[in-house]
């Protein structure tokens, strides 16, 4: 029988992870975990005039294209700089085709999930008499996320390419596998850079809602409480990877979750009447 040293390294860090030099993971970090810090600023430094998918097919399809090129190289260069192995970037695909029916499952769950806590809430402060029905939806369409920032609700409606490349392209690439990657790889930094804090499950837990924080940060651009669903949705979606050691099923639910919604917002919107 052998006892571990006190320096050992948690067993859920990959020899992949520790064998490489600490400077290089610190330049992945700041790569890869800075990428959103711009997207926030400048949400505050500029606001945005307009949707920020556009109003037009053309203008989508370059934003998607442009979203997805800057990505790419700020995670190549990370992974470059601290060779990561797949299992450090959760890209095994697992549980094999479980992944789908699972995706599409989690996505179900998170939206009955947030449903039902807004119900709650609202419920709640009905039942204290700090809001009245009337009021009830007037706070739900005033404090409701400023979607109107993000995509063009008329394009959707009647341009069935923008409406489509809406709910595919940019729902399961330029979100679901694009924000998932970007999650998973900055768990791995922290994972790698202080393997006694975030390398356990509570320390990955716990890295898992930092993460989230700074995701749910990166979505002011559609309000406050645009930014605090983005954030809950972040802690669903890494809870998700850390129970199946991969990315795919976060991905499926993330998409399948913006999908449904893109489809839904025209129509949702309606009975709520413009945000004021």
């Amino acid at each position: 029988m052998t006892l571990s040293s006190p320096s050992a390294e948690p067993a859920n860090v990959s020899p992949a992870t520790t064998s490489v030099p600490r400077w290089r993971w610190w330049i992945h970090l700041v790569l890869i975990g800075g990428y959103i810090i711009p997207r926030i600023a400048l949400t505050f430094e500029f606001p945005r005039q307009g949707p920020a998918l556009t109003s037009s097919t053309s203008g989508l399809l370059i934003v998607c294209v442009m979203e997805l090129v800057v990505f790419a190289i700020v995670f190549a260069l990370a992974c470059l700089s601290s060779r990561p192995s797949r299992d450090d970037l959760f890209l095994r695909w697992r549980p094999g085709w479980w992944v789908l029916p699972l995706g599409i499952g989690y996505s179900i769950a998170i939206r009955v999930i947030a449903g039902m806590a807004v119900f709650v809430v609202v419920l709640i402060l009905m039942g204290s008499h700090v809001l009245t029905p009337a009021s009830a939806q007037q706070f739900i369409a005033t404090k409701r996320p400023d979607v109107e920032k993000l995509v063009d609700l008329a394009a959707l409606r009647h341009n069935p390419a923008y409406f489509w490349l809406t709910v595919t392209v940019v729902s399961f690439i330029v979100a679901g596998l694009r924000e998932e990657m970007w999650r998973a790889a900055t768990l791995a930094g922290m994972r790698a850079l202080w393997p006694r804090t975030f390398g356990s499950l509570g320390g990955q837990a716990a890295a898992v809602a930092l993460i989230a924080v700074f995701f749910g940060a990166g979505h002011l651009q559609l309000g406050l409480m645009g930014a605090v669903l983005a954030g809950v949705l972040g802690l669903f979606l890494g809870f998700i990877i850390m129970a199946h050691r991969s990315i795919w099923p976060a991905v499926i639910a993330h998409g399948f979750l913006d999908a449904t919604t893109f489809a839904l917002l025209p129509f949702a919107l309606e009975k709520l009447g413009p945000l004021h």
